[in-house]
């Protein structure tokens, strides 16, 4: 046993990586502004709202019910 540190391995020649168009970093923070801009124009969340007009709500329940989940549940 030695107490000099085993060199860092570089692992980026034994992984498959295919090569894509897009980039690896999202980068959600900086383009975010832009996409809720482009929506905004285009009217997307109120077409959404004309074409669910008159139907049922849905509801997604994210997750199972807790005791102190009922104080937070919303009725329509």
């Amino acid at each position: 046993m030695t107490d000099t540190p085993a060199p860092a391995r570089d692992y980026r020649d034994t992984v498959f990586l295919p090569k894509t168009d897009f980039p690896m970093k999202a980068g959600l923070a900086a383009k975010e502004p832009a996409i809720l801009e482009r929506w905004a124009k285009l009217g997307i969340y109120d077409r959404l709202r004309e074409q669910r007009l008159g139907r049922e709500r849905f509801i997604l329940h994210d997750g199972p019910l807790t005791r102190t989940a009922t104080s937070t549940w919303v009725t329509p």
